[in-house]
């Protein structure tokens, strides 16, 4: 194998795979990176039996060939090499990496080992864009679980509808919807992905305008984006908690404000709230039609914010934890937000108005 490519697009695509390629693999060769060499492209693939991605590179293909080389050493190697071409040979189980004014060689394994990537052709595919699918990953994918021991909820639930796709994703303090206008031919059953592999899949069509096809069976899902690359994982099993019944139907309390302004001060009472428990108050006014936010670190000081809103019903004081609040507010993209709440232990919605479709509902925490 004798291939030339640009070492600009080659260590783009070595900083998606590095992350990809486990470092403690089952199996030596599950930690490599597999180089195919054809017609005029360069591909490039890792897998680890679970999550797998393939990308093409433009490359001047001199002789044909593939061979594995290791993921983590082939990027850091790329990564300092200057913005020229590159030209990578493959002889045996030898790699060498040649730029001009200087040569790496380095130690492959034969491409032979290599596991082949799924492919589902047989499945017939759904067709989204990449901007439907950014929205709705950006809209929902924060609120997944880390927790492995509550596996389930460490992935997002999508399901199919004739004319939108729903994204869902809980830890089981916030639970974070959004609804995508998509026509779908065709309506599989709801699946649960592994969130780690969805924030590869952002990275792989990040500011793409493209559309890609979807395939899944009941065990994986496949993520095609033709001439450029493929993203394919396993299926989270196990039944997703029924969360739509979660979402309260009526409300005692309607709350609209700025969005920036809302964020701009929760951060600031976030510094003082971080030292202890991450617990803000929030005193709503309905008199004054403005929120007071409250935080406060024992022998540390205590802050406190005014925020003008929109307020009907009563006033009532609840408390958040103010990282949850953020991370809802800030995937958000409109001026001005609702939060819907009853009481201060009554699960809390807030929503963008305008934009995306989005349900984002928080569990109040109790203030003893």
């Amino acid at each position: 194998m004798k291939v030339v490519c640009s070492q600009n697009a080659l260590n783009l695509k070595l900083s998606l795979l590095s992350r990809v390629a486990p470092t403690n693999p089952s199996h030596p060769i599950l930690a490599n990176i597999l180089l195919e060499a054809e017609g005029d492209r360069l591909g490039l693939s890792v897998f680890d039996l679970s999550l797998g991605m393939q990308v093409w590179i433009p490359a001047a293909v001199k002789v044909p060939g593939t061979i594995t080389v290791s993921a983590k050493l082939l990027n850091e190697m790329v990564s300092r090499l200057p913005n020229q071409d590159v030209e990578i040979t493959a002889e045996d189980t030898r790699v060498i990496l040649d730029y001009g004014s200087g040569f790496y060689q380095l130690q492959g394994i034969s491409s032979e080992e290599f596991p082949a990537l799924p492919s589902l052709d047989e499945v017939e595919p759904l067709t989204l864009t990449a901007n439907t699918l950014r929205e709705g990953l950006q809209s929902s994918l924060f609120a997944s679980s880390t927790d492995e021991s509550k596996q389930v909820l460490t992935g997002l639930h999508l399901s199919f509808q004739p004319d939108s796709l729903e994204f869902a994703a809980t830890d089981g303090h916030r639970l974070a919807v959004a609804t995508a206008n998509q026509p779908i031919t065709q309506s599989p059953p709801p699946i649960t992905i592994p969130a780690k592999s969805l924030r590869d899949l952002e990275r792989l069509i990040a500011k793409q305008d493209v559309e890609l096809l979807l395939r899944c069976d009941p065990t994986q899902i496949i993520f095609d984006i033709p001439n450029e690359g493929r993203l394919t994982t396993r299926l989270l099993e196990g039944n997703y908690p029924e969360y739509h019944k979660l979402i309260p139907k009526e409300f005692l309390r309607q709350v609209t404000l700025e969005r920036q302004l809302f964020i701009a001060a929760l951060e600031r009472v976030a510094v003082l709230a971080a030292q202890k428990n991450n617990v803000v108050k929030i005193s709503i006014d309905t008199d004054q039609q403005q929120l007071k936010l409250e935080a406060e670190a024992p022998q540390l000081g205590s802050g406190e914010e005014h925020v003008a809103a929109q307020i009907s019903g009563e006033s009532l004081e609840v408390a958040f934890n103010v990282k949850y609040l953020l991370d809802g507010l800030k995937v958000m993209s409109t001026n001005d937000i609702q939060i819907q709440l009853t009481s201060e232990t009554r699960p809390t919605i807030i929503s963008p108005l305008g934009g995306m479709d989005m349900t984002y509902l928080v569990m109040p925490i109790q203030i003893r």
